[in-house]
This record gives C-alpha cells, sequence and structure tokens, in this order.
C-alpha cells in the first residue's frame, strides 16, 4: 500500500489539536510484496474484493528513540478504498489530529532546535476494522515505521524583515515603547489553514551563560492565513514596558549590562540574538494546548543589526579654549597635558525607525585627535558631561535631526606623538590658514526615553574642527602695545624689564599659555628674550598680561651682539625706526 499526501488544510483549532483536511491518493502496489506465490494470491483475491471500506480508526504515532513518546493520534473517519493492484483511490477526509504528550513534544522541539535530532524515527500504530461488502475481514493491527534523516527534517524556516518601527504607547494604562514588524516567512509545504493570535515574550541572556533570560518585551502577532507553497506575510508587534534594573545594571566585574550588550552589537551592525517564548500570559482565545506547548519552548531568533556609521554628524566645536601643557609640570599631572574647553556640538541622524521622543541626558567619549591625517593624541572625554538635546529639521532634508550641545570643560589631550603636536602648535599659532583637526570617537550617549534612561554605548563619530589660526600669519593682528614698565634688575651686561602688555584677540578662540619664550633677534643675531607665565588670551581685548623681557646681547650673541645692540639702542634714542 503507498498512500501519497495531496494536501494538508486545518479546519479549525480545537482543544486537543487540530481539525484537518486530508487529501492524498492510496494506490495498491503489489511489487512491495517480496514473496512470488503471497504476491500472486493477493492479486487474485484483491481483484475479486475489488474494494474495502475501514471503520472509524484511531492512529497513533509514537517517537521510539524518545522512550515512545506519543507524538499525537489522529481520528480517521471510514474510509473505502480500491485495493487491485495498480489502482488509485483518491481520497478526501476531515480528521482530528490531537497532541500527545505534551512535556515530551517540547524535548523533542528543543533538541530540534538545538540541532541536536540526526535523524528521527516515527512509528504509527493502528487497530484497523474492515470489510467488503457484506462481509467483515475482522480488525487488521497495522503498524508502520519512518525513518526521517537528517535531510528530510524539516528545518527551521527563513524569514526577511520587511520594516520596523518605533513609536510610544500606553497600554493598560502604563506608557511605554511599540516595535511594530512585518515580516515574511518562507513556506514550501503544501499547508493551509489559519494562525490564530499569539502571544509571546521577548527574551535576552543575562549576565551569566547559564542564567535564566531576561523578558524585554511582550509580543503579539497577527491572525496569519498560510496558503500552500506560498510565502507567509506576517504583523508582529512588541510592547516594551520601563526596562528593569536587571537589564540596564552593569554585569560583575564588567562595564555593560545586558541591554549595552544587546543595543551594541545592534548599532555594529552585526546579527544580534533575541529569544522568543510561549507568552505566560496567552490570550483566552488561544486553545490551552498550544500555549502549554509553547511556554517552555525557546527559539532563537537573529535579528538584523543596523549599522549607525553615520548616525552623528556635523561634530564641531565652539568657543574653543585650548590650554598648553606646563613645561615645568610633573609628568602626567593634569597641568603637564594640553587642555581642551569647548561647546561640543554634534547633529544626530535619527533613524526613520525611531518615531518616539528621544532626549539626551549626558555624553562621553573616547576620542582620536588628527593633524593632517596623522594622530595627533586621546583627548579624554571618559567622565560625564551634561547635555541638552533639540529635535530640529535641516533645510532640503525631509528628515528629522536631534541637536546635542554639551559643555567640556578642561579635556585633557594625551599627545601620543610629539612632532605632529609641534607641527599643530606651530601652525595655531603662527600659521595663516585654518588648521583641521580630525576626530574620530566612540560615544557613549545616556538617553532619556519612556522606558527612562539607559546608556546607548560605542556610537560611531566622525567629524572635523576648523580652528582659526591664532596670529593669522601675521602677528602684527594682535595689536600688541606695552603698557607700565619697570626695571627688575641689571648688570654690567643685562636689563631685565617687567611690563604689561595689551593685545587684540582677532580669533574666536581663547587659549591658555603656560610658559612662553620669545626671542629678540636682528637680523638672525639674539639680543634677548621675552618670557611669560601662565597667559590666558580671550578673544577680543586682552589687558595688564605680565611679561618679563631680558636684554642681554653679550651673553646671547657675544661682541657682535652687544654692537648690534648698542646701536639698536641709539637708533631707538633717536627715534629711528627698528626692526627686530
Amino acid at each position: 500500500m503507498v498512500f501519497q499526501p495531496t494536501d494538508l488544510s486545518i479546519d479549525s483549532f480545537t482543544a486537543s489539536g487540530v481539525r484537518a483536511r486530508i487529501q492524498g491518493d492510496f494506490t495498491m502496489d503489489a511489487s512491495k510484496v517480496r514473496k512470488k506465490p503471497v504476491r500472486d494470491l493477493g492479486r487474485a483475491a484483491t481483484w475479486i474484493a475489488k474494494a474495502v471500506e475501514s471503520k472509524p480508526t484511531t492512529v497513533k504515532v509514537y517517537l521510539p528513540e524518545y522512550g515512545d513518546v506519543l507524538l499525537g493520534s489522529a481520528d480517521v473517519p471510514p474510509i473505502v478504498v480500491d485495493i487491485r493492484n495498480g489502482h488509485t483511490t483518491h481520497l478526501d477526509f476531515v480528521s482530528d489530529l490531537n497532541a500527545g504528550d505534551l512535556d515530551g513534544i517540547r524535548r523533542v522541539a528543543n533538541d530540534w532546535l538545538d540541532g541536536m535530532v540526526g535523524q528521527l524515527r516515527v512509528r504509527a500504530d493502528a487497530d484497523v476494522k474492515i470489510k467488503s461488502g457484506l462481509f467483515s475481514l475482522g480488525a487488521q493491527t497495522l503498524s508502520e515505521s519512518l525513518v526521517f534523516e537528517a535531510g528530510q527534517i524539516p528545518t527551521r524556516p527563513q524569514y526577511k524583515i520587511g520594516s520596523i518601527a518605533f513609536s510610544e504607547a500606553e497600554r493598560d494604562g502604563e506608557k511605554g515603547m511599540l516595535a511594530n514588524v512585518l515580516l515574511t516567512v518562507d513556506n514550501g509545504y503544501p499547508l493551509d489553514f489559519e494562525v490564530p493570535r499569539l502571544h509571546f515574550d521577548i527574551l535576552v541572556p543575562g549576565c551569566l551563560t547559564d542564567e535564566e533570560f531576561l523578558v524585554l518585551a511582550e509580543a503579539t502577532t497577527a491572525e496569519a492565513l498560510v496558503k500552500p507553497k506560498t510565502d507567509v506575510d506576517l504583523a508582529v508587534s512588541g510592547f516594551v514596558r520601563e526596562l528593569p534594573a536587571t537589564l540596564i545594571t552593569a554585569c560583575p566585574d564588567t562595564q555593560t549590562s545586558p541591554i549595552d550588550r544587546l543595543l551594541g552589537s545592534y548599532i555594529d551592525g552585526k546579527e544580534t540574538l533575541i529569544y522568543v517564548r510561549g507568552s505566560g500570559n496567552p490570550s483566552p482565545e488561544t486553545p490551552r494546548w498550544i500555549t502549554e506547548f509553547m511556554r517552555d519552548v525557546v527559539v532563537p531568533v537573529s535579528f538584523p543589526g543596523h549599522e549607525f556609521k553615520d548616525l552623528i554628524r556635523n561634530f564641531t566645536l565652539a568657543n574653543v579654549h585650548f590650554g598648553l601643557p606646563d613645561p615645568f609640570a610633573k609628568p602626567d599631572s593634569p597641568k603637564s597635558k594640553p587642555r581642551i574647553s569647548a561647546v561640543v556640538k554634534a547633529l544626530i541622524g535619527l533613524p526613520e525607525e525611531i518615531k518616539f521622543p528621544i532626549g539626551v541626558a549626558q555624553v562621553r567619549a573616547d576620542s582620536d585627535v588628527y593633524y593632517e591625517e596623522k594622530k595627533l593624541g586621546d583627548l579624554d572625554l571618559s567622565k560625564w558631561q551634561h547635555a541638552n538635546s533639540t529635535r530640529t529639521v535641516i533645510a532640503n532634508e525631509d528628515q528629522e535631526r536631534l541637536l546635542v550641545q554639551s559643555i567640556v570643560k578642561d579635556a585633557p589631550l594625551e599627545i601620543t606623538d610629539d612632532d605632529v603636536f609641534a607641527d599643530f602648535v606651530q601652525a595655531l599659532i603662527f600659521g595663516a590658514k585654518p588648521v583641521i583637526l580630525g576626530v574620530q570617537a566612540k560615544v557613549d550617549v545616556e538617553t532619556e526615553t519612556v522606558l527612562g534612561k539607559f546608556v546607548v554605548r560605542g556610537i560611531p563619530a566622525e567629524g572635523k574642527v576648523f580652528v582659526k589660526p591664532i596670529s593669522g600669519g601675521n602677528m602684527t593682528t594682535f595689536s600688541p602695545q606695552v603698557g607700565s614698565l619697570e626695571i627688575l634688575e641689571t648688570s654690567k651686561t643685562s636689563l631685565t624689564i617687567g611690563a604689561k602688555v595689551n593685545l587684540t584677540n582677532p580669533t574666536e578662540y581663547a587659549a591658555t599659555v603656560p610658559y612662553i619664550d620669545i626671542k629678540i633677534s636682528v637680523n638672525d643675531t639674539i639680543l634677548g628674550h621675552v618670557t611669560a607665565r601662565d597667559v590666558s588670551v580671550v578673544p577680543g581685548p586682552n589687558h595688564d598680561l605680565v611679561v618679563v623681557a631680558v636684554w642681554d646681547p653679550t651673553s646671547q650673541s657675544g661682541k657682535k651682539g652687544a654692537h648690534i645692540g648698542s646701536e639698536l639702542l641709539s637708533q631707538y634714542i633717536s627715534a629711528t625706526q627698528t626692526d627686530s
């Protein structure tokens, strides 16, 4: 006997299983009988009888390799089939398929999900009472076993996420975040049925591998229609309530929480695993046997990441104050490093999926600073900085942006290449063109949403900072004017003078200079030097900056210096123009 199913449709779900319509072709194949005498006798008998009818029968299906666990049973109605060799009977009947041992079925399902089912042996047993015409042929005990090899066992269906959107919502009087997902599931099977509304828990791993999963959200699927060998469109909505402390608290001996790891993987564009389990609060319309089966079956679901490398754009610094290192400070002390104070501005391009209010409370970052594409140092922004954010729409762009501003004060710049830093300082003080610094950073953002406050870590950011040179290529733009003079010390060859200088800083930048020494020379002959300590220069007028000038041509340049120095002083006293 050969039965080839051609169609299977589920008419309805029942309290113990499903009512299914089964269609297929029944064929008597004498070649299956090995012994010729028996085969010939059977052909003759079936030719005479022509057809047989079975009475209502219950077929039970077992899994021998799982301790003969009962997979399920099928109530088969009376059926009449042609039993002549080579004749085919098309069958079309409705049967109640009842679930068996749910605990055993869950064990099989979990092994299948874990990839531990190499082959599966199925045995069907039935006591069938049959008759031919008016003659009863008694009860026949039938038992048939089938072995499904690895390639024959159905695999988890593939799926594609078409769209996803997050919005603020309220459920049962509690505010939260709603995620609406549309996905398409591959269906290569001749199945025809309607999937009822189902409820699930969305889970994420905890801190430890053997720890129980943590509930992230509640999910509900809409009713879906499954057609034979046709992809299934499925709508899923998930509701996230306020995040519990277990999700946002850093794991032991780490600085990351379970939600940090989930979001970090998503932001990096990696495939992210979440887990789905039948809900403990199912819908009343869901049959109880489905609920009991799903409640302990955990299905891993791969969720595609979203690469956010262009999320933070237009990264700029305003009101910049540069603090140069003090050459006399102790190594590794705060004063031994350059410091930057500024208003950090960043324009965040919110993904289209985010349709809920979001604010930024604090930011911090690990930043690499580059000058002329060479790494200059590391800007330490590891301390949380207060921030404020404003939604805005950029002209000629439809997408909404989030403008984030944060005031950074005295952030240390760890110099990693002294030569690059020297080139930068020289260009900053004496250059004529804007100095461009490149910044590459990993930014942590403390967000404020309807779910509460939580940190999104490691958002990549890249930007350029255009720094206007201090002198603009010409020191005369500072318009220095010497105010009061005071002779501090004299010797046979030298004169030390204290002075207060007024100047105008034409740039929008401020700087703190711990120490500066400027040489006084005429035609490359050094006659003395001017020093200043702890000088703070702000944009616009600067008054009473204290400097000390040492005039000592002899010590600096010998007799030649003494001669040139004397001539210079003579010209100055006689009001002749001098260039030094």
